[in-house]
């Protein structure tokens, strides 16, 4: 039997504050891991559509441009006889549409639910009500996936984990 320990290593994250909670009330930020992924745009998606079905509004937030050009793509025809309305932050439609796109932004027209394709904690996570974080089966991600997660959980966030690795077809 291998015991596997995880290790958290103490960051500081620029522009974050302990006590700093996301804008439109006094409560803490809700943090969800969504572990051994095997496609992270699929999840994103998934996930995207879920949200939006129970009335909530999202922001994707990837590290490069190819990522959100890729997703903005697969939103389109996702699901197959359909797409999820979204576009990208800071256009005319982007306070109106469910789904927002974005990579280098830090302002946005909601504070909803915060998808995270990121390797690092975003510094202004604490903004919204909800962040996703979604973790693949990449053993270096799945190592900076740990990091992320024990900086939310030194920092008092509460965290759901829900690992997709036992999921047969790996949906959510």
């Amino acid at each position: 039997m291998q015991v596997r320990t995880t290790r958290c290593l103490k960051i500081r994250l620029a522009g974050y504050h302990p006590d700093q909670t996301h804008a439109s009330a006094n409560i803490m930020t809700q943090v969800d891991f969504y572990t051994g992924v095997n496609d992270k745009l699929h999840t994103v998606c998934n996930l995207s559509q879920k949200a939006v079905q129970n009335g909530l509004r999202v922001l994707v937030h990837t590290p490069h441009e190819s990522t959100l050009e890729a997703l903005d793509e697969l939103l389109w025809t996702y699901p197959a006889t359909s797409f999820l309305p979204h576009c990208r932050n800071n256009t005319e439609n982007s306070s109106r549409m469910p789904i927002i796109l974005s990579h280098q932004d830090e302002i946005f027209p909601h504070h909803e639910v915060l998808i995270s394709l990121h390797s690092t904690c975003l510094p202004f996570f604490s903004r919204f009500k909800r962040v996703i974080e979604i973790v693949s089966q990449d053993t270096e991600d799945a190592r900076l996936g740990r990091i992320r997660f024990c900086f939310y959980r030194d920092h008092g966030y509460t965290i759901r984990h829900v690992d997709l690795s036992r999921s047969s077809k790996n949906s959510t």
